[in-house]
């Protein structure tokens, strides 16, 4: 067995969910080795836990959803809601043969698993310590343009990232978003203007996602006006977009176009929620630097932020809800076009680069042991 499993299996099982004996963790498995399926039922035993495990194949699951009915699908809650319950964790893996499996799944099948399986997220999400990370395949390899062993490698270096390090500069960059009102991002294309006072700040160093490496809040859901223009193209539903530009008014999306308009509106139509926003963060893993159309990894480059469209999360509630939670993505950094963010009229961040001093240790020099 590949002795970085054995490493990252204990990321997981140890920094990330703090697992404690007499826990019952969920192992959710999709298209990944078993031999790393292996490496974490073995570390989840060895912190005393008692691992359970789901192994799933995505042409399997496409199968279930594109023949799905509403009593398959209420039985399917009702037995994954159930077994959550039980659970004080989660861990899921997954990796993917190709990203697009489920394309051809009609807009109205995929928003009707969303409708029903909507519980079995939220208990996961709010009640269970979790974790959610990729598996390194061919596939993610072709999409970050490097080849199978290279991605490898640079997989396991992000993902093994000495977290800690983020620990000081997250906690300052959650004091001064909670002590903000106004947020003001321009970038090419972008003009965008919103509230984020009193709204909680959550820090993300390794804890729920892996790769990790951001802050994020939530604005006031009516407080958003002016443009923005996404540069990072993202999936959804199997499809591909890319040029995403949306116009706000009173927090609402009034308007969206992007290389496939027609799909992307029908998406910000699923329900009431979908056209206001029920996430903003600040990304800085200071490894991940391109986008690769893998959202785990592209929320979290270097010099990006990401402004979500659909549901907040439990602990920045906003009171937009909704079945879709779309994160896409925009990187500063001056390769991809520059840009500031502002707190209060203060630049924080220009052209991907943390200006206050507490801040300074988010800046990828000072993560990577290199600080000046």
């Amino acid at each position: 067995m590949d002795p970085r499993f054995g490493q990252l299996a204990k990321v997981l099982c140890g920094f990330s969910t703090r697992l404690k004996k007499g826990e019952n963790v969920l192992i959710d498995a999709f298209d990944i080795p078993e031999e790393f399926v292996l490496a974490l039922v073995r570390a989840v035993r060895a912190c005393g836990a008692t691992p359970m495990v789901n192994l799933h194949r995505a042409r399997v699951s496409r199968e279930m959803v594109l023949g799905a009915t509403p009593a398959q699908l209420k039985l399917a809650r009702d037995h994954e809601l159930a077994r959550m319950k039980k659970m004080q964790a989660y861990i899921a893996v997954r990796g993917s043969e190709n990203i697009f499996e489920g394309s051809d799944i009609p807009s109205d099948k995929a928003k009707l698993q969303g409708e029903f399986m909507r519980p079995v997220l939220d208990w996961r999400v709010n009640k269970t310590k979790w974790v959610v990370l990729r598996w390194p395949t061919a596939s993610m390899a072709q999409q970050a343009k490097m080849s199978t062993e290279g991605f490898a490698d640079f997989y396991f270096r992000v993902c093994t990232l000495d977290y800690s390090r983020m620990i000081p500069g997250m906690a300052a960059l959650k004091k001064a978003m909670e002590a903000t009102d106004q947020v003001h991002i321009t970038s090419p294309g972008t003009d965008l203007k919103f509230s984020i006072k009193g709204m909680n700040a959550v820090p993300c160093g390794g804890e729920y996602n892996i790769p990790d490496g951001e802050v994020f809040t939530a604005p006031i859901k009516d407080s958003v006006n002016g443009v923005l223009q996404y540069n990072c193209a993202t999936v959804y539903s199997g499809t591909s977009f890319e040029n995403i530009r949306l116009v706000f008014k009173k927090g609402q999306i009034v308007e969206a176009t992007s290389n496939n308009t027609k799909r992307l509106n029908e998406i910000l139509d699923t329900d009431g929620g979908a056209r206001f926003i029920g996430e903003f963060a600040i990304g800085f893993n200071p490894h991940i630097l391109n986008p690769m159309q893998d959202i785990l990894f592209d929320e979290k480059i270097a010099g990006s932020f990401h402004f979500t469209p659909g549901k907040c999360y439990e602990t920045t509630d906003n009171g937009n809800h909704s079945s879709i939670h779309w994160d896409m993505v925009c990187i500063q950094r001056p390769e991809y076009g520059g840009g500031e963010i502002r707190f209060d009229g203060k630049v924080i961040r220009k052209d991907g680069i943390f200006l206050p001093k507490p801040l300074q240790k988010l800046n990828p020099s000072y993560l990577l042991g290199k600080a000046r």
